[in-house]
């Protein structure tokens, strides 16, 4: 805002309007500002003696837009904006959902003039704290408002005209703050209550495409939880509550409730809702039948550190409970205490121990997936040993092959394991020499159990053809391996 001409037939026909309203007597000024003047007026706001509250020190402010929202739109906001506000003697100003102005930019006599009357970085120009003004008032309606001069109700900003629109979070439409113009009347141009809307709709455009972006990432990193329903109904929410994906489900509302103790879908049925690093997950447990039986998904293979998830949770695991996994996953039937120490320990194995891993084991997995007497798993475990071992029973060297990244929990000494690991290796390394097939050796020789394998290593270099790029990798490999027999 700054000082107008006060020849200004405008605005003086303004400031008529607002001495006899004030005073007592006829006239009216237009709905938007009448109405304004009342709320302003019940909030105690004193036209003659009011000035706008200064409620947050600079280092306050700072750490406020840095939290704000709109922060992430602000460069667009000012290649939009400041640039005209300095050629017209104008300010940008974006407050926050309070009034609170977090950022006030233009040229800097303008600047030096609107801090006289407050209008600056941490002053409140809520309709409450300073009176009728355009960001004030829409944020009060929730629309683009433009206030001319002596339609301000504080005398102190006649000299002032501004247009502000609010700006929506996208996502859950509540109001994040406006951005406004300000400037001499004698300059605001017709079309500047239009390009403020425009500035706004742009910035609700690019918070969109933020959130369209966040919810992608939430999905690409969250969908395994959904998946491992396996037809049981859910789905996928956001932070918010807005459905992002579902399984057979049936008809949901956009959003859901997330802060509610007890979830009820509008067709009656009970949802459960479980948190996840960023989101939720909506469970609708079938009513009767069989309860669903979880997914366990072991990965054991290869040097890198054994997981294991359940329904898409990863679970912290150490050495000794993938061993106790790998045992019970490869003796679905179950085991006693007796018989896992002797598969875990050897001969030296004290079923007490057992007993005890087990428990903590139990701790780690829930209610109802270790199940006792005997020992066993009540989940559809799905292990990459097991898919390799699976393979090979099939046929399908290179599926097995590709699905062979190493040997079985390397660090291991347990019997179970041991033998397991043996097999899977030797069961490996066979198919793909007595198949000898190029890719399939290529991928076992990768391993750490065939990077020194001189007869597969000498298959290999037989199978590739010539002009094939790994050739020479491949005869530098095999010289190694021989230079180390």
């Amino acid at each position: 805002m700054h000082p107008v001409d006060e020849h200004e037939p405008r605005s003086r026909a303004l400031s008529r309007v607002y001495d006899a309203v004030l005073g007592g007597g006829a006239g009216e000024p237009r709905p938007v500002i009448s109405e304004s003047w009342h709320r302003s007026l019940a909030a105690k706001v004193d036209p003659d003696q009011h000035e706008a509250p200064v409620v947050y020190a600079a280092d306050e402010v700072v750490d406020l837009r840095e939290a704000h929202p709109l922060a992430s739109v602000l460069p667009m906001l000012r290649e939009t904006l400041v640039s005209i506000a300095d050629e017209a003697m104008h300010v940008m100003v974006i407050t926050d959902a309070h009034g609170n102005i977090l950022w006030c930019e233009g040229e800097s006599e303008i600047r030096r003039l609107a801090d006289r009357v407050r209008l600056t970085e941490g002053a409140r120009w809520s309709e409450e704290a300073s009176g009728t003004n355009a960001m004030g008032t829409a944020l009060a309606l929730g629309k683009p408002v433009t206030v001319h001069s002596a339609e301000h109700l504080v005398r102190a900003y006649h000299g002032w005209t501004c247009a502000a629109s609010p700006v929506r979070d996208p996502d859950t439409g509540r109001m994040l703050g406006v951005v406004d113009i300000s400037g001499p009347l004698r300059t605001v141009h017709p079309a500047m209550g239009a390009l403020v809307s425009a500035a706004a709709r742009l910035a609700e455009g690019q918070l969109q495409l933020q959130v369209a972006t966040r919810d992608e990432r939430l999905r690409a990193r969250n969908m395994r939880h959904l998946t491992a329903l396996r037809g049981e109904p859910g789905a996928l929410l956001s932070p918010t509550g807005r459905v992002l994906a579902t399984e057979p489900l049936g008809m949901l509302p956009a959003r859901i409730a997330v802060d509610v103790d007890r979830l009820v879908l509008p067709d009656g049925r009970v949802g459960v809702l479980e948190p996840l690093a960023e989101g939720y997950l909506l469970r609708v447990p079938r009513a009767g039948g069989p309860p669903r039986i979880p997914l366990l998904a072991l990965s054991f293979l290869g040097d890198d550190h054994p997981t294991a998830e359940l329904d898409g949770r990863e679970l912290p695991l150490s050495l000794r409970h993938a061993e106790i996994l790998t045992a019970l996953a490869l003796h679905p039937a179950g085991l006693t205490a007796d018989q896992l120490a002797l598969r875990l320990y050897g001969e030296r194995g004290n079923p007490t121990t057992v007993r005890a891993e087990l428990h903590r084991l139990r701790a780690q997995l829930g209610d109802g997936v270790l199940l006792t007497r005997p020992y066993r798993l009540r989940a559809d475990v799905r292990g990459d040993f097991a898919a390799v071992r699976k393979a090979l029973r099939g046929g399908d060297v290179g599926s097995a092959a590709t699905g062979y990244r190493g040997a079985l929990l390397p660090q291991s000494e347990a019997p179970v394991v041991c033998e397991e690991r043996e097999d899977l290796l030797a069961g490996v390394r066979r198919a793909v020499i007595t198949r000898g097939d190029a890719e399939s050796l290529w991928e076992f020789t990768r391993t750490e159990d065939g990077r020194g394998d001189v007869e597969a290593l000498t298959h290999l270099e037989r199978a590739l053809p010539r002009g094939d790029l790994r050739r020479e990798l491949v005869a530098s490999q095999l010289r190694r391996a021989r230079a180390d027999c």
